[in-house]
C-alpha cells in the first residue's frame, strides 16, 4: 500500500527531526562530560622524585623505601609507583617515585605530616648516609607535574 505523498513528507520531516534532536543531544552530552572532566581534574598534581645514591647504593636506598613506602600510604601519600633502572649504566645509582595529590595545597599538607611523624626519622637518617651530594646539597630532583589533558592518568 502506498502512502500519499504528504504522508511520506511528514514521515520524512519527523525522523529528520528526531534524527537532529539526538545528535544535538548526544553532541551536548558529550560536552557536558568533557567539561566536567578537565574541571574535576583541574587541580591534580603529580610529584616526580629522582635521589641520585653514593655509587652502588642504589639497592640500599630501595630497601629503605620498601619499609618507607608503608609510612607514606599510612600519611596517605598516594605513590603511583617506585622504579629503578635496569638497562641504562648512567641512572644506576638512581631510584625514582612518582606521587600524586589532589592538588599541591594538599601535597604540601601530607609532607608536612609525614616529616612530624617521629616514625619515619631512621629512615630519613639513613637515607641521607648514602644519598649523594652535590656542593652540599643532596641529590635530589623534585618537580610537581600537572597532567595534560590527553593524557590517560589524570
Amino acid at each position: 500500500m502506498k502512502l500519499p505523498r504528504q504522508n511520506k513528507l511528514r514521515t520524512l520531516v519527523v525522523c529528520g527531526i528526531a534524527l537532529l534532536c539526538f545528535a544535538a543531544g548526544s553532541l551536548f552530552a558529550a560536552r557536558l562530560i568533557r567539561v566536567r572532566q578537565v574541571h574535576a581534574d583541574n587541580s591534580r598534581v603529580f610529584e616526580l622524585m629522582i635521589y641520585h645514591t653514593v655509587p652502588g647504593k642504589a639497592q640500599e636506598l630501595e630497601a629503605i623505601f620498601r619499609e618507607h613506602s608503608k609510612l607514606m600510604a599510612k600519611h596517605g601519600l598516594d605513590v603511583v609507583g617506585f622504579w629503578v633502572p635496569n638497562e641504562s649504566p648512567e641512572w644506576k645509582d638512581t631510584f625514582v617515585y612518582v606521587l600524586a595529590f589532589p592538588s599541591r595545597e594538599e601535597a604540601t599538607k601530607r609532607w608536612r605530616e609525614i616529616h612530624e611523624d617521629p616514625a619515619t626519622r631512621p629512615d630519613v637518617e639513613a637515607a641521607k648516609l648514602i644519598i649523594e651530594r652535590v656542593g652540599g646539597e643532596f641529590h635530589v630532583d623534585e618537580v610537581f607535574m600537572r597532567p595534560t589533558d590527553f593524557s590517560a592518568i589524570k
